[in-house]
């Protein structure tokens, strides 16, 4: 059983994960299992989402039990982004209305991404358990925004595999542009962070030495639930506690100050070769504990529920779906 192969013990700081926004109560739907960490409840950061109101796409800042519909200041929130006229504070979205989540179906929090950068054995017991040899440059693929899907949408296992595997990452999201960015100057191009799961069909991942197939199945990963701007997570590598549960069960745990390479290395590494543009992605890799790693394997399967959670970042929950026949 899978209890019988996973740790019990919940980190300590898990208790102090918030989701979503400081006035939100923490049996929340969207927050589940999150308590605000008290620091913030007297000045609040801002976290963002992107969503489907019947049917017409939007965005807008989290507000209690609501999202302020900011539409008005940019048709998407990549849009503001790159205008660079996304809301500093709650006060600049006061007037906007107030759509109830319940009404809502949550996107990724950048569901138009231009690109997904995706770093691969960027921790220490990942590599290991993958008899992989250290690098002296950080690993990279790519996924296409069409094979991720946001907080409570349903993950497709597809038909042609059944050897569908999971990864908890920090995702980053790039909010001003820049090429060949100092190590010392890169958060100050981050607009916020995201839990990320990697879904990962292992079989054709492997089948030649790209990953592209098996990292890019339609609605594989996910991503989400908000955009958490930088302000309030703070340092990425410092120290935050990431998990990932399958079915309530913990199967990975770290902390990403245990990053191989981090955040501002991999921002310096990627806009060397490519001018890093607003709503940009890139998902920092997953630690040890996969399933396809475990004796015996531990694949998810349809019913199975993944969350990914991340201290000060909040908590991403997928439920596994069987592709249906058409």
């Amino acid at each position: 059983m899978l209890a019988d192969r996973v740790p019990q013990e919940r980190h300590p700081s898990l208790g102090r994960i918030y989701g979503v926004s400081a006035n939100m109560r923490s049996d929340h739907p969207l927050c589940t299992r999150s308590i605000f960490w008290h620091t913030y409840l007297a000045c609040r950061a801002m976290q963002f989402a992107s969503f489907l109101h019947a049917g017409v796409p939007g965005w807008g800042a989290v507000d209690g039990g609501g999202i302020r519909d900011c539409r008005a200041i940019a048709p998407t929130l990549r849009a503001a982004l790159a205008a660079g006229t996304l809301p500093q504070s709650a006060a600049d979205v006061a007037g906007a209305p107030l759509l109830p989540v319940a009404g809502l179906t949550l996107l990724p929090p950048v569901p138009d991404t231009g690109r997904i950068f995706c770093i691969g054995l960027n921790y220490v017991a990942h590599r290991e358990e993958t008899g992989r040899k250290p690098t002296d440059q950080p690993a990279i693929f790519v996924r296409f925004a069409a094979s991720v899907v946001g907080h409570g949408q349903p993950l497709l296992l597809p038909r042609e595999s059944n050897a569908y595997d999971f990864e908890g990452e920090l995702a980053v999201i790039i909010g001003r542009p820049g090429r060949r960015i100092p190590e010392g100057r890169a958060l100050e191009h981050v607009a916020g962070y995201a839990c990320f799961m990697d879904g990962s069909l292992r079989d054709w991942q492997m089948h030649t030495h790209q990953y592209t197939p098996g990292k890019n199945f339609d609605r594989s990963g996910a991503f989400g639930p908000f955009l958490v701007s930088a302000g309030e997570v703070g340092d990425p590598n410092g120290d935050l506690k990431l998990v990932t549960r399958l079915n309530g069960q913990e199967v990975q745990s770290t902390t990403t100050d245990n990053m191989i390479f981090p955040v501002p290395a991999l921002i310096n590494y990627l806009s060397s070769f490519t001018q890093l543009e607003p709503g940009d992605l890139i998902a920092t890799g997953t630690p040890g504990g996969v399933g396809f790693k475990r004796n015996p394997p531990l694949f998810m399967r349809a019913g199975d529920t993944i969350e990914v959670e991340i201290e000060r970042v909040g908590l991403l929950a997928n439920t596994v779906q069987k592709e249906q026949l058409e």
